[in-house]
Protein backbone atom coordinates (compact mmCIF):
# COMPACT_ATOMS: atom_id res chain seq x y z
CA UNK A 1 0.00 0.00 0.00
CA UNK A 2 2.56 2.57 1.20
CA UNK A 3 6.35 2.23 -0.30
CA UNK A 4 9.58 3.46 0.87
CA UNK A 5 12.68 3.24 -1.10
CA UNK A 6 16.07 4.24 0.82
CA UNK A 7 18.83 5.27 -1.77
CA UNK A 8 23.01 6.61 -0.74
CA UNK A 9 24.02 4.06 1.01
CA UNK A 10 27.63 2.82 0.41
CA UNK A 11 31.32 2.47 1.27
CA UNK A 12 32.53 5.03 2.82
CA UNK A 13 36.27 5.64 4.85
CA UNK A 14 35.97 7.38 8.62
CA UNK A 15 35.65 10.51 8.21
CA UNK A 16 33.89 11.68 5.22
CA UNK A 17 30.00 11.68 4.50
CA UNK A 18 27.37 10.05 3.05
CA UNK A 19 23.46 11.55 2.76
CA UNK A 20 20.78 8.92 2.33
CA UNK A 21 17.28 9.55 1.05
CA UNK A 22 14.05 7.60 1.22
CA UNK A 23 10.60 8.30 -0.97
CA UNK A 24 7.42 7.16 0.36
CA UNK A 25 4.80 6.59 -2.23
CA UNK A 26 1.47 5.40 -2.36
CA UNK A 27 -2.23 6.30 -1.43
CA UNK A 28 -0.89 8.51 1.35
CA UNK A 29 -3.70 10.80 3.01
CA UNK A 30 -1.41 11.86 5.82
CA UNK A 31 2.26 11.73 6.82
CA UNK A 32 3.05 12.43 10.73
CA UNK A 33 6.43 11.33 11.91
CA UNK A 34 9.33 10.36 9.73
CA UNK A 35 12.72 8.50 11.02
CA UNK A 36 15.88 6.28 9.93
CA UNK A 37 16.81 3.12 12.46
CA UNK A 38 19.69 1.04 11.86
CA UNK A 39 21.43 -3.01 12.75
CA UNK A 40 25.01 -3.21 13.03
CA UNK A 41 25.90 -6.44 12.96
CA UNK A 42 25.64 -8.78 15.37
CA UNK A 43 23.55 -6.32 17.66
CA UNK A 44 20.24 -4.80 18.02
CA UNK A 45 18.35 -2.43 15.92
CA UNK A 46 18.48 1.31 17.23
CA UNK A 47 16.73 4.53 17.03
CA UNK A 48 18.93 7.31 15.06
CA UNK A 49 16.94 9.67 13.88
CA UNK A 50 13.21 10.93 13.35
CA UNK A 51 11.60 14.33 12.50
CA UNK A 52 8.21 15.53 12.83
CA UNK A 53 5.67 17.11 10.48
CA UNK A 54 6.29 20.25 11.84
CA UNK A 55 10.09 19.75 11.86
CA UNK A 56 10.54 18.24 15.39
CA UNK A 57 14.07 16.07 15.67
CA UNK A 58 15.20 13.51 17.68
CA UNK A 59 18.83 11.98 17.96
CA UNK A 60 20.50 9.14 18.97
CA UNK A 61 23.40 10.24 21.29
CA UNK A 62 25.81 8.51 19.54
CA UNK A 63 24.89 10.45 16.47
CA UNK A 64 24.06 13.73 17.46
CA UNK A 65 26.10 16.63 16.14
CA UNK A 66 27.35 14.73 12.60
CA UNK A 67 23.75 13.58 11.41
CA UNK A 68 21.04 16.15 9.81
CA UNK A 69 17.82 14.81 9.50
CA UNK A 70 15.31 16.28 7.60
CA UNK A 71 12.33 16.35 5.02
CA UNK A 72 10.57 17.41 2.00
CA UNK A 73 6.94 17.40 3.02
CA UNK A 74 5.75 17.94 -0.35
CA UNK A 75 7.49 14.89 -2.08
CA UNK A 76 6.76 12.90 1.26
CA UNK A 77 11.44 12.32 1.51
CA UNK A 78 13.15 12.25 4.35
CA UNK A 79 17.08 12.76 4.20
CA UNK A 80 19.82 11.79 6.51
CA UNK A 81 23.01 13.56 6.11
CA UNK A 82 25.89 11.81 7.70
CA UNK A 83 29.10 13.55 8.29
CA UNK A 84 32.54 12.44 10.17
CA UNK A 85 31.75 8.71 9.93
CA UNK A 86 33.03 6.09 12.02
CA UNK A 87 33.68 2.54 11.59
CA UNK A 88 30.92 1.82 14.57
CA UNK A 89 28.52 3.76 12.28
CA UNK A 90 28.36 0.80 9.76
CA UNK A 91 24.65 -1.07 9.69
CA UNK A 92 22.24 -1.23 7.69
CA UNK A 93 19.75 1.79 7.60
CA UNK A 94 16.08 1.43 7.46
CA UNK A 95 13.62 5.05 7.14
CA UNK A 96 10.25 4.72 8.02
CA UNK A 97 7.04 6.99 7.92
CA UNK A 98 3.91 7.13 10.35
CA UNK A 99 1.29 7.41 7.23
CA UNK A 100 -2.54 7.24 6.98
CA UNK A 101 -4.02 5.82 3.90
CA UNK A 102 -7.25 6.86 4.73
CA UNK A 103 -8.89 8.92 7.36
CA UNK A 104 -11.15 6.11 8.32
CA UNK A 105 -7.81 4.39 8.96
CA UNK A 106 -5.59 3.93 12.15
CA UNK A 107 -1.70 5.70 11.67
CA UNK A 108 0.83 2.73 11.05
CA UNK A 109 4.39 2.71 10.42
CA UNK A 110 5.65 1.48 6.86
CA UNK A 111 9.69 0.75 6.60
CA UNK A 112 11.99 0.76 3.93
CA UNK A 113 13.97 -2.44 2.56
CA UNK A 114 17.10 -0.59 4.03
CA UNK A 115 20.33 0.27 2.59
CA UNK A 116 23.83 -0.82 3.50
CA UNK A 117 26.10 2.01 4.93
CA UNK A 118 29.53 1.19 5.48
CA UNK A 119 32.55 3.05 7.14
CA UNK A 120 35.86 1.45 6.52
CA UNK A 121 38.91 2.54 5.85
Amino acid sequence: QVQLVESGGGLVQPGGSLRLSCAASGSIVSVNVMGWDRQAPGKQRELVATITSGGGTNYAESVKGRFTISRDNARNTVLLQMNSLKPEDTAVFYCYARVRISTTRNWYDAWGQGTQVTVSS
